[in-house]
Formats: C-alpha cells, structure tokens, sequence
C-alpha cells in the first residue's frame, strides 16, 4: 500500500480537502484505485450533533454515517462511494481504547496515548487501506498542525513513515500577500517548523495565495522548507474548485508523486478535463437564471455545500448559467409582500433543517412557489413543509403541523415510529441509503426514469399516515414510497410547471460528470419558465 498523507498549516479553511480529493483525481485519471480516509480531532463521535454555523454542512454517506463535508468533496472529486470507517475522529478512537481496557485487553499495562491510542489510530487506516483493495490511500489529517487535538493523529503519521516503505507527505499551508502584493513565506516557514518538531518533514508543500506564484518565491521556499524546487506548488484562487486538479497538474504535482511512489500511468482518463471546459464554456452563455435558497444557515453558505455543487452539477449538464439568491428564512416571517424578493427568480429551492426557527418563513416561500407557478424543489424538511403548506392551503386543514414543531389539532408530519422512545440524538435518525418506490405516469418517474431508485436520508419524522388520503383529494400527490407503501417519500403536484419535493436528500450523490436527477429536472423546468 502506498500512503498519501496531507496536512495542514497557518489556519483552518485552506483547502486541504480540496487539494486531497483533487490529487485523488488525478491519481485515478491515470488508472489507479484510491481510497480517501478523513481524521476529524474533535472528541464527538461523528458530525452528526454539530451546529452547520460551526461546522458546515453534515454530509450522509451511503451507510448512514454522519461525517464532515470534506468526505462529500472526495465523493464527488474521486467518485467513490464511502463509508463510515473512512472518518476517523478522536471520539471513535478513544471509545476504542477505553472499551477495550474496560474488556481487559490491556490487562496488567498501564493505557497510555502512546502506544495504545496511536496504535488505535495506525490500525484504523490500515484496515481501512487493505479492506479496499485500493493502490494508494490517501489521509487527511484535519485541524491545524499545532493543535493540541491533533497530537496524537500526527504521532501515529510519524510513526508510519518509520514503518512504510511508500509514503509521502502533503503540506498545506498559506502564503499571504502584502498591500504592496509581495508574497510572503514566513507563515510557510514557521509552519514546516512547527511539523518538524514534531518529527514530520513534509515531502511537498502545496501553497496556497492570491495569485501564482513566481519561481524566485518557489525557490525560497525550498530552500528555507529542505524540499525540492520542484515539490513546493502554487495553488491559486480559482473561481471554480473543479478546475484544482487541473491547476496542481499543470504545477506539476502529479509528476513528482508518480516519480517519487515509483508509479507508472496505466490509462489515460480525460472525462474531469473535458467536463471543465463544459463549464467554462457556460460563461459565455446567454442562458441566465437565478435560484432562490431559502434556509436557516444562509449566512453560512457551507452549511448547504451539497446543495450548492449538486446545482452546479445539473446546470452543467444542460448548459445554463445558474446564480443563487440567498434568503434568510427568518426574514419571511415578517409581515411583508414577498414579491420584491422572489420577482426576479425563476425557481425557488428549500432545503433540509431541523426545529421551528425559520420554519413559518420557509412554509410562506413554498406557498409562494405553489400559488405563483414558480417552479420548486424541496429536500427533507423541505418535504415536510411543503406537506404542511398543502395540508393548510388546500386540504383545509387548520393549522395543520408537525409535530416536531409543536401543538397541533393535525399533525401531519410526526415522529417516525421507530424514533419513539429514543434518548440519544448522535446516529439514531433514518439515515443513508434506502430503497424507494415510484408509481408510474409521474412526474418522478419522468425525473428519474425507473420504478426504483436508491437514495440517501437524514430525518426522524415523516408524514403521518392519517391524513395521505386526505391531502391526496385535493389533487397532490405523493408518487413515491418506501417498500410498504405507507411511509411517503416524493410528493409533486401534477398541473404545477413543477412543483416536487423528496423527503430524501438527493444532493449527496450527485456528481460533476453525473448529475443529480431530481435538480436536473429542476433547472429544466426553471430554463422553460425563463424562457417563456
């Protein structure tokens, strides 16, 4: 097994994931199997408690592991469909250890953070590496180099390259530029410094800046680092993320791994390249619409990642131009007209979230989709409220509501059945992949084109089966179901431009050269409503 490891310095945010999945990308262009692990120091277990203000958004894989958005970025960068095991985080890892001494595996030694927890650690990744029959495995070691929490992450790392004949280290790290638009090393140095004293020399260093990088700064940086000219690489602001495994190409990244992990190229894979050059070819594009996103965590954008790159995804693939228009769901429920913010929008996207903030706000917003023929996407909560809006405005259902979100005389959405009596919030939600069923002559079967599709969620309630056949009177329908044909999963409105809304999150398997079916109809649908 041959092991990538990438790690970071000078500040959180850089983009070490990015620069992983997209030497992942590379990687696999040229015909080899990569298999991506992310180490998270936070003591939770997984991602699935924390705030998206904080965090960002709570990436679902297929086995319903709840983990941190960067293992969405090497889903859709490398196209590989991951698991739990590939997010190792402090919690999972001392959980471990301290089960184990509690089952007397340790009996009679004294558990210490070396070796007991950095053994944990290497062989979590080693499992992980052999269990996938991949060639490379690539390790993000996440936080900052420095950070108490990621001391014992970075032993282990140590530890490895002692034992590993294939290895190599990535650093990630900041060269600022100045007023006068001088590139500065110093934050560079200091960084290596302080992964040295650790025992860690890094093999490349991927800088990260404004603008390229000169070769007198390259230079600098090699000899001041200890690493070769050749292994410090510019990475460059760019407008579109997707375009980062073509700039560390052209830097010559690819290069100098394949000389230094003695590898050949095996094929040759031009589908990234000639997807990017579909991309920038939308720019000069005069077809135009704008998106309205409708959320709770608004202010933070990465709170919807998925969201946003799954749009991407689509708008690609049918060659328009998409701008989104971000709203505070809060904002709505004042009493105001809502046409001045939605006049100039030619769909309307609300997303998944939790709790009763935002949630009249959001209900207005999909009233204003349903009664203005604007076309409309809704996911998870999403679903949910668009049941309520419906249930209210057109079944005549007073004050109809979930209960998730207080008293109602119509609780149209409640709690699922085996959520009832659950006490631990981390991991017991309906989570990851699971089948569901459309009936024929629908919208969703023109969306997706077969009777059975498999799809990703993330919700404790659903729609109470008491009131489906009364909301379906009335001309809604839910045209998807899981196996038993009760617990409701895409509900669309047939006479409405498009009007559809799934209870599952399709945003988490879309990818750049495969695009999501449910937001590609949904541009289409925003395309012909521009148009006419």
């Amino acid at each position: 097994m041959k092991y990538i490891i990438v790690t970071g310095g000078v500040m959180s945010g850089l983009g070490k994931g990015i620069t992983m999945a997209s030497i992942g990308r590379i990687l696999k262009n040229r015909g080899y199997k990569i298999v991506p692990i992310k180490i998270d120091p936070y003591i939770n277990i997984d991602a699935g408690t924390m705030n998206p203000f904080q965090h960002g958004e709570v990436y679902v894989l297929g086995d319903g592991a709840e983990v941190d958005l960067d293992l969405g970025n090497y889903e859709r960068f490398m196209d590989v469909e991951l698991g739990r095991e590939h997010n190792i985080t402090t919690g999972l890892v001392y959980s471990a250890v301290i089960e184990r001494e509690r089952r007397g595996e340790y009996l009679g030694q004294t558990v210490q953070i070396i070796p007991h927890v950095t053994d944990e650690i290497k062989a979590r990744i080693r499992q992980v590496a052999a269990k996938s029959g991949a060639d490379i495995c690539l390790v993000e070691v996440g936080g900052t180099v420095g950070d108490i929490e990621s001391m014992p992450f970075l032993e282990a790392v140590r530890q490895m390259r002692g034992e590993e004949s294939d290895f190599l280290l990535v650093h990630v790290t900041l060269v600022p530029f100045t007023t006068l638009r001088e590139p500065k090393t110093k934050p560079t140095q200091h960084s290596v410094k302080a992964l040295l004293e650790l025992g860690l020399h890094p093999d490349i260093i991927v800088c990260r800046c404004k603008k390229a990088l000169k070769e007198d700064t390259k230079k600098k940086i090699a000899m001041f680092c200890n690493v070769k000219g050749e292994a410090v690489i510019s990475a460059q602001d760019t407008d579109d993320i997707y375009e980062v495994p073509l700039l560390l190409e052209q830097e010559g990244i690819a290069a100098y791994i394949m000389k230094e992990l003695q590898l050949k190229q095996l094929e040759e894979d031009n589908e990234w390249t000639k997807m990017i050059e579909r991309r920038k070819s939308l720019a000069i594009r005069d077809k135009k619409i704008q998106i309205a996103i409708v959320g709770k965590y608004a202010e933070l954008e990465d709170s919807y990642l998925s969201i946003k790159e799954a749009i991407k995804h689509a708008a690609t693939a049918i060659g328009c131009n998409v701008k989104l228009k971000w709203i505070e769901a809060e904002d709505l429920e004042v009493d105001k007209a809502l046409n001045p913010l939605f006049d100039d929008v030619h769909g309307i996207l609300v997303p998944g979230g939790f709790g009763v903030r935002g949630a009249e706000g959001k209900i207005k917003a999909i009233e204003y989709a349903r009664t203005n023929k604007v076309p409309f996407l809704g996911l998870c909560f999403g679903f949910q409220l668009a049941v309520i809006e419906v249930a209210r405005h057109v079944a005549k259902l007073k004050d109809a509501n979930s209960s998730e979100l207080g008293e109602t005389p119509h609780p149209v959405i409640a709690l699922l059945e085996e959520q009832r009596g659950v006490k631990n919030k981390g991991g017991t939600m309906r989570l990851g992949n699971h089948v569901v069923f459309i009936r024929g002559d629908t919208v969703a079967k023109k969306v997706y084109g077969k009777k059975r599709i498999v799809e990703r969620h993330r919700h404790r309630y659903e729609v109470n089966p008491e009131y489906i056949e009364r909301i379906e009177q009335e001309g809604i329908l839910f045209s998807g179901t899981d196996r038993s044909g009760v617990r409701m999963e895409i509900l669309e409105i047939p006479d409405h431009p498009f009007f559809f809304a799934t209870q599952f999150h399709p945003e988490f398997k879309s990818r750049p050269n495969k695009p999501s079916a449910p937001f590609k109809a949904f541009l289409e649908a925003c395309v012909r409503e521009h148009e006419y």
